[in-house]
């Protein structure tokens, strides 16, 4: 059995993303007793998803390296992947959490060598590339990421009681493979819940005009980060799925199914500067060969953000158009998306063709109200609002509201600052 030393003056962090482990560090590194709970293999979120950050176009890893040497170095956080909260029960001060923690079957012992993985004939979806196709497979022992933490393979519980399995087994050299290893379920105390479990890219296949689920050649902005990157599906090379061919005259839809009374009713607040990014990876890709045109309702880069906006909109390879895309159909010769609509600042009718085209998808919170383990407070676009009745459960990050990575890691601050004083007041250190 996994052991939690937990106490009533413990604080429960749910989701390891960015926000989560962000909270997580700042608890326990002012000395409170911290239990991050991550579904995922690994902690660091979609973060570890992304190729470069706007503004400055840095690369993610710098900061992920970072708190993953401040989660390494605290004796008084504990990280659970792997597992889901089932139960909170109790009020502020005094809650108890039942955990599941489903079987890696993978010890400590592994090196990270990548010798299980080798040999196996089943492949599987890669999630951490949004299974983008045929482009995107991995194999039933894998490594999540590069750079994931804990640095540990999984096995893919598919192959559990196959000829694959016996293969993980039999290569590893460290007596790390554990195919025995069985599912748990622990409880134990904490003061104070921190609700971390971030977002979702929205269902583009809802969009029906657009044809996500019809047209290999419309993608979304999540799935065209990852083939950017230079560790992705396509090793960065900007690829049709189609067909394998070079995608340089690309299309991006802005608030596909954002602000829409049908889909999501908000601004995701980052769809207008993914996009607006991701035009230098075209242009980082192709060179003046690269066009990118950026189909928008308006442009929302406030702040810090303006100054990025204007380089890009002075691009000579950088058209925008000022309209809500009709449709889109597909070259049945060629398959090229064909783009409908109405320029509304010219009022002319357009029926453009492009290699690629890339929904800029909004994000909804991963929250389930109707089996959110304690009462919470959403508001009608399915945030945690804060709340009295929310007791010692707060929010942090994209759970309370659609937010950029330095906008998250802030309200993420303030969401364990919120905990920290909820367990004071139960060890009795204030007032």
């Amino acid at each position: 059995m996994t052991e939690v030393i937990a106490t009533n003056q413990t604080i429960l962090v749910v989701g390891g993303g960015v926000s989560g482990l962000t909270a997580a560090l700042e608890a326990a590194e002012i000395g409170k007793q911290v239990v991050l709970v991550e579904k995922r293999p690994f902690v660091g979120g979609r973060v570890t998803q992304l190729y470069k950050y706007f503004p400055k176009l840095c690369f993610p890893t710098c900061g992920l390296e970072i708190n993953q040497r401040r989660a390494k170095m605290n004796p008084n956080l504990t990280i659970l992947t792997m597992s889901e909260v089932t139960d909170i029960k109790g009020e502020a001060g005094n809650y108890t959490a039942t955990v599941k923690i489903s079987p890696r079957y993978v010890n400590e012992n592994c090196t990270a060598c990548g010798d299980c993985g080798t040999d196996l004939e089943t492949e599987f979806d890669n999630d951490f590339n949004y299974g983008l196709g045929d482009m995107s497979k991995r194999k039933g022992a894998y490594l999540p990421y590069k750079m994931a933490h804990p640095q540990r393979y999984v096995v893919d519980p598919r192959i559990i009681g196959t000829a694959d399995a016996d293969k993980v087994k039999a290569s590893c050299k460290y007596n790390a493979v554990d195919l025995e290893m069985q599912e748990k379920n622990i409880e134990f105390s904490a003061g104070a819940v921190i609700w971390a479990t971030g977002w979702r890219p929205y269902d583009a296949a809802k969009i029906q005009p657009y044809g996500y689920d019809r047209f290999a050649n419309v993608i979304t902005n999540v799935e065209f980060e990852r083939m950017a990157d230079p560790q992705g599906p396509s090793g960065g090379k900007l690829l049709r799925p189609s067909d394998g061919k070079e995608a340089k005259n690309i299309a991006f839809i802005q608030c596909a199914g954002s602000r829409d009374k049908n889909h999501l009713l908000h601004c995701s607040r980052i769809c207008c500067m993914a996009t607006l990014k991701q035009t230098h990876f075209v242009q980082g890709a192709w060179g003046d060969e690269g066009k990118s045109t950026i189909y928008y309702i308006d442009i929302r880069a406030i702040d810090r953000f303006e100054d990025f906006y204007q380089k890009v909109k002075d691009n000579p390879n950088v058209s925008f158009v000022k309209s809500k895309v009709a449709s889109i159909v597909e070259n049945k010769e060629n398959g090229n998306p064909v783009l409908h609509g109405v320029d509304t600042e010219g009022y002319n009718r357009y029926a453009d063709e492009y290699d690629l085209v890339v929904l800029a998808i909004g994000m909804e919170p991963s929250v389930d109200k109707a089996s959110f383990p304690v009462d919470i407070v959403v508001n009608e676009e399915g945030f945690i609002e804060p709340a009295p009745e929310n007791g010692g459960v707060f929010a942090a990050g994209c759970a309370s509201d659609a937010l950029d990575v330095n906008r998250a890691v802030q309200q993420a601050t303030g969401a364990a600052l919120r905990a920290i004083q909820v367990v004071n007041r139960v060890a009795g250190t204030e007032g």
